[in-house]
């Protein structure tokens, strides 16, 4: 072990995917109150084409969060510039908020009176 092991760490100490624990995220979920309606939902949705936007929209007018995976729109340039000017316009048109997540693979679009903090907590 040379001394720069030793401040920077060696590269044996990086963690590989088999390191890792495997979770069970399903244990944790749960509807607390689930007997009331909610006023807003976090939706989750996928765009692969435009075709898919109406959707996405209609759950944002219906003042509901959606997170959108648009992994599959990175392959078509003109097609992802379209439909992110589509999601751009209906969240400046109900006075909302849209920002990119996790590598550019998300989208969060809120509905009225629902900011996007972009500071980070923890962890970073």
């Amino acid at each position: 072990m040379g001394f720069l092991d030793g401040v920077f760490g060696s590269k044996k100490d990086t963690p590989s995917e088999d390191d890792y624990m495997k979770l069970d995220l399903a244990s944790y979920e749960g509807v607390a109150g689930a007997e009331e309606p909610a006023v807003m939902y976090v939706k989750v949705a996928s765009i692969a084409d435009i075709k898919d936007c109406p959707r996405v929209k209609d759950e944002v007018y219906n003042n509901n969060i959606v997170i959108v995976d648009i992994t599959k729109l990175k392959l078509d340039k003109i097609m992802f510039d379209r439909v992110m000017g589509d999601l751009r316009a209906v969240s400046k048109d109900v006075n909302g908020d849209i920002i990119g997540l996790g590598d550019q693979r998300y989208v969060i679009i809120t509905p009225t009176g629902v900011r996007i903090s972009r500071e980070k907590i923890g962890g970073m």
